[in-house]
């Protein structure tokens, strides 16, 4: 997400953009983009009482899969080359980041509120930073590491709900610590992605993934069709199942890849910290939930340590092996 991690390939990542009304309509999409995205929290908490996190997950990334494998037909066979040369590694990348990553926000949100896990997920550009700094070895100096421990402590002013005593007694939502496992997970999504350098164009390569993905997710599907005796759609349920999967899922992506193929990966990433604000407002007017003091107070100190984070970067040296996007 803020590393557009499925734009970092091919070295076009760090493209500039087309110029002009071209850039407008870019940044409209990419901003409706996010829209799309936050809904995804919106529907995932609206259907937690009929559908299971894992069958949620099963069915949008298959279904997504699905709509764009027949976009990308014409890239078939360097599809099924590359799955055949590293199976495994797709099937570890693609899990971890559209499998396990969104199984394990649909689980928290079972106990958290869609706005907290708005707000933690805005986390994703420090977590991937984070881990980039140990996998891949990227530089981060001084200021890096203190936006990081400010936007830490911002998460916790969240989870604790403002309340220090709160941590003391051991009182956590643990559907927060869920989402918060979900932003590492899409954080070494975005790492492993870059290290691996899969030669395949973009969108292509985002199915593949999204195939890994289905395949990740199937057996956590079936153990809840096997252990849970909650799966009874209304028509409510199935709306939401349609949104994460169409709108939400499939569209989400290809307008999203298409807005990073004209504004460059750094410029599209940006628009990320929409979808807090998305959330947040969606959260009141669909599902009634209020914006509570210690989400102000947590967001505010994280939106300190992104600033530190984004606006004092280090120099890089000429030598590094860095990937654009990041």
């Amino acid at each position: 997400m803020a590393m557009n991690v499925w734009a970092i390939h091919n070295g076009a990542a760090g493209t500039d953009g087309v110029g002009g009304k071209s850039v407008a309509v870019a940044y409209s999409v990419g901003v409706f983009c996010w829209l799309l995205s936050a809904g995804v929290y919106i529907a995932a908490k609206w259907v937690v009482p009929e559908m299971p996190p894992w069958a949620l997950c099963f069915w949008r990334v298959l279904i997504a899969w699905a709509i764009l494998l027949p976009i990308v037909h014409g890239h078939f066979n360097a599809m099924a080359g590359l799955v055949r040369a590293r199976f495994l590694e797709l099937l570890l990348v693609g899990g971890i980041g559209l499998a396990i990553c969104q199984g394990l926000v649909f689980v928290g949100l079972k106990y958290a509120d869609a706005t907290t896990a708005g707000i933690i997920m805005a986390l994703i550009p420090i977590v991937t930073m984070i881990l980039a700094r140990f996998i891949l070895g990227e530089p981060m100096g001084v200021w890096q590491v203190i936006g990081s421990i400010i936007a830490f402590v911002g998460i916790v002013v969240i989870i604790v709900k403002g309340s220090p005593a709160a941590l003391l007694r051991l009182d956590i939502n643990p559907g927060e610590l869920w989402i918060v496992a979900g932003a590492f997970c899409f954080g070494l999504y975005a790492v492993l992605l870059r290290r691996a350098k899969f030669d395949l164009k973009r969108l292509p390569l985002l199915v593949v993934l999204l195939g890994a993905a289905a395949l990740t997710a199937l057996p956590f599907y079936l153990w809840e069709l096997a252990s849970e005796d909650r799966f009874a759609l209304d028509a409510s349920g199935l709306i939401a199942l349609a949104y994460v999967a169409v709108p939400g899922g499939a569209l989400m992506y290809y307008l999203f890849n298409w807005s990073i193929e004209a504004l460059g990966a750094a410029r599209a990433g940006v628009l990320l910290y929409l979808q807090t604000i998305f959330t947040a407002v969606l959260a009141y007017l669909i599902l009634g939930e209020r914006l509570q003091s210690y989400h102000l107070e947590g967001a505010a100190i994280i939106v300190v340590g992104l600033l530190l984070v984004i606006l004092l970067k280090p120099s890089s040296k000429p030598a590094a092996k860095t990937i654009s996007g990041g």
